[in-house]
Formats: C-alpha cells, structure tokens, sequence
C-alpha cells in the first residue's frame, strides 16, 4: 500500500507546524534555565570609518637655554641673575644651588672662596642664599652674561663702579632690601636669602632690562660623545688656597655627571639635600693681584689662559678665552669645546703656580 501523497500546501503547513513547536520548546527551556533572551540591538547606521590618528610623538622643545643647552618650554628666557653666594664653612649647605644653570668659584679676600650663581631657567620662590657681597671682578663676571648682580654690600671699589657708571644691580643694603630676608637658623651673615620671584619684581619695581643679550656656548647633542680627550678622568681634586675649600668631583657615568664634595663630603643642597653635580667641570688659571692689607684682590679675566676641562669621564685640556662682549670661551687648537647640556662648574685659580699644582686627577 502506497503512503499518502501531500501537495504543496500541505506540506508547508506541515513544517509551520513543526518550527513553531521547537521555538515554544526553546522559549520553555530558557525559561526553566532562569536566563533571559538578549534584547534585540538596534541597527547601527552606517557611517564612514573614523581616520585613526597616527601616533604621538614625545614633545621636544625647540628651545634650549643658553647657559645649560637644556630644552626649555619657552622661546625668551629672562636675563640671568647673577647671584653672589656665601661659600665660608658656616654657611654651607646651601640653598637652590641645584637649579642654577652655571656657576663659577672664585677667590675673595683672606684665600676664602665665593660662588656666583647664574639663575635663568629655573627658579620661582626656590629659597637661594645665603647672599653675600660683591666684587669689582664679581661684576665683571655678572655682565658677561648679561646677567643682574644679586648682592648684600661690597668693596668700596665695588660701590664705586656701580654708582658711577649707574649700572643695574639689586642689593639688600642699599636698594633692594624689601627682596630679601634672614633665616633663624643661622647666624648674620650667614642667613640672608631670597628668590628669583622676589628679585624678578625688583628688578621690574626699578625698570631694570627685562631681557639681555645672553651668549650661547655649543653643545654636544644629545647621546653624542666627545672627540677630544686627553685621558680619563674620574676623579679630580682642585686646591684654592685654604684647606677647609679643597673641592673634589667623582664621575658617574650612569648619568654624565661630576658629583660634588667639599672638604670629602657631599656638598648638598640645603633645600632638598641633593648633592651637588655639573656636567662640565672647569679650572681656569687667570692673573691675582693682592690689592691691600685685608688681602681684596684683582682677578684677570680678559685676554686669555690654560684651562682644564672634564666631562664625560674625560680631561681636555684646554684654553680660556675672553674678548670684548662674549662669554669667556674654552678652546683646544683653536677650536671651541662643546659643552655636555647641563650645569656648569668653573673654577678660577691663580696664575702664580701652574695648573698642575691645582688640580690633580684620577684616571680610575
């Protein structure tokens, strides 16, 4: 016997049938599962892909500050200032010599020694001091930079160039008081500070130029390293004229940097106990004349002389030189030095002896 025979119509009301029982059991078995059917998304309407934005590069200043060859996030930095720093043993540590851009050593009266602290790139109300008197060649060394001379009192040859010639100046005794003050900790005079905040309104209170022409040394890029050397150097000791101002620096090639002791301590900064370190460490050999009986001296720092330079690990030795209206520069064979970016240290020692005598290095 031959099984029935559907049509058409038939046969598709046969699989409604049977497609709407397995959806009312699929229905029954969620149900009993305790989930719940996803609610319908609605269509996204179709857009033109977004363009991905390429990958941002690390943001590099365009702008490097002259004294240190640092980027800076301004293109016109404000005149340096030339602040004169107590360097006697009860003024040390130090407060903000961390955030100078350059400094130099230099001898006064009795074989002490005084810091000239250049502040441009850094700054704000950083605590700097304690602030001391000024010196004929201590201007001299100002104006080299173009920068403002930072002091409290002076010689009386001091005095004299000053008010005669009318030069720009902020001293705590005599015309800028109000942006200073003195600490409780120490004794006067070692305890007279202030800030580059303090000394930008002074000057801006007295008309002072707000920028000047500051010279530019080169530098060396960033990774590269120096053709010259004439051997290594990582460690030297310089010697002024007292004992209790023997200066030493210790390389540390994990960041190029010259660390700094006075006396075989680290000589720190007061404000965040941070030792003190220089990428360039220089000695230059210049001229010393006694000038009176309390021993006030005349520095030579025009023409020229031997110089000694460190970076990098590395003694060069070289030549200061010092024309009219520039910086004092350091060559070797007639060519200028390029400086590592960062602090510099200088040193000016006297001519009556040689170099030598001054400085001794460890190659290891």
């Amino acid at each position: 016997m031959s099984g029935p025979i559907f049509n058409r119509s038939q046969w598709l009301r046969v699989m409604t049938s049977v497609l709407l029982c397995m959806t009312m059991m699929s229905c029954s078995a969620l149900s009993k599962s305790g989930e719940s059917e996803p609610a319908p998304q609605p269509l996204k309407q179709q857009t033109q892909p977004e363009a991905l934005e390429p990958p941002k590069e690390p943001t590099i200043s365009a702008f490097t500050a002259p004294l240190t060859g640092l980027p800076v996030e301004l293109p016109v930095l404000e005149r340096p200032l030339a602040i004169m720093i107590n360097n006697a043993p009860a003024a040390r540590p130090q407060a903000g010599l961390s955030e100078a851009d350059m400094v130099y050593e230099v001898l006064a009266e009795g074989g002490i020694t005084r810091l000239v602290a250049f502040f441009q790139s850094h700054g704000g109300d950083v605590k700097i001091g304690p602030v001391r008197s000024i010196r004929p060649y201590l201007i001299e060394l100002g104006e080299t930079y173009g920068a403002l001379p930072i002091h409290a009192g002076g010689s009386t040859d001091a005095y004299a160039i000053l008010q005669q010639q009318r030069k720009e100046h902020l001293d705590e005794i005599s015309n800028g008081g109000a942006y200073f003050w003195r600490s409780k900790d120490r004794r006067p005079p070692h305890n007279l500070y202030t800030d580059v905040n303090r000394l930008r309104q002074g000057s801006e209170s007295k008309g002072y130029a707000k920028q000047t022409v500051v010279p530019v040394y080169n530098y060396l890029k960033s990774g590269e390293a120096s053709v010259m050397g004439d051997g290594e150097a990582v460690s030297l000791q310089i010697r002024f004229l007292l004992k209790n101002y023997k200066v030493s620096y210790t390389y540390d090639p994990s960041d190029q940097q010259y660390k700094r002791f006075v006396n075989e301590k680290s000589h720190v900064d007061q404000n965040n106990n941070k030792q003190l370190s220089a990428a360039n460490v220089i000695v230059m050999s210049t001229r010393h004349q006694t000038l009176d009986d309390v021993g006030r001296l005349s520095v030579e720092l025009k023409g020229g002389g031997e110089a000694m330079l460190f970076q990098q690990g590395k003694l060069i030795h070289a030549e200061w030189q010092h024309k009219p209206g520039d910086a004092i520069r350091f060559m070797k064979n007639g060519v200028e030095i390029p400086l590592v970016p960062g602090t510099s240290y200088i040193h000016v020692v006297p001519a009556d002896v040689s170099l030598n005598e001054h400085v001794s290095v460890e190659a290891k």
